[in-house]
């Protein structure tokens, strides 16, 4: 019996790099060149550069309590069953504004979407008031 030597591990075989190239061709060849069309006065919501990298990459970049105030009383005072005049930044959402538990949930649902979060529904309990959702949404990582 003669020895033979055994091909070394650390060496890519021709079937592995005609794969690889193989594959990599099919998957430059099947990219689809998007269209994105819209109808005039449409708004497409876009992100920074840092704010994708921070929500795409696990970057933190916690919003000021001033912006996210001025913020959250814009979505209450076009929630539309708010008097201006009641609306502050201390306003308890049923006590000061009237609204019942339902209309609570409605303004937590659209300060998600002004903010781009999700609250989970036991967080979203205890927002009873501006300054509670103040309060949750500065400290929310993610909140663009």
């Amino acid at each position: 019996l003669v020895p033979t030597r055994a091909a070394p591990h650390n060496h890519p075989t021709m079937a592995s790099l005609l794969r690889t190239s193989f594959s990599g061709l099919v998957l430059k060849n099947m990219a689809v060149p998007l269209k994105v069309s819209r109808a005039p006065g449409v708004l497409i919501p876009s992100l920074s550069p840092s704010t994708s990298f921070a929500r795409f990459f696990g970057e933190t970049s916690f919003l000021g309590k001033d912006e996210v105030t001025e913020r959250i009383l814009s979505v209450v005072k076009d929630f539309g069953k708010v008097e201006e005049g009641k609306l502050s930044p201390t306003a308890h959402f049923n006590k000061d504004l009237g609204l019942d538990s339902l209309d609570a949930v409605e303004v937590v649902m659209a300060l998600e979407e002004e903010f781009a979060i999700e609250i989970p529904d036991a967080e979203a309990d205890r927002i009873l008031s501006v300054g509670d959702a103040v309060t949750y949404i500065t400290a929310h990582p993610h909140a663009v």
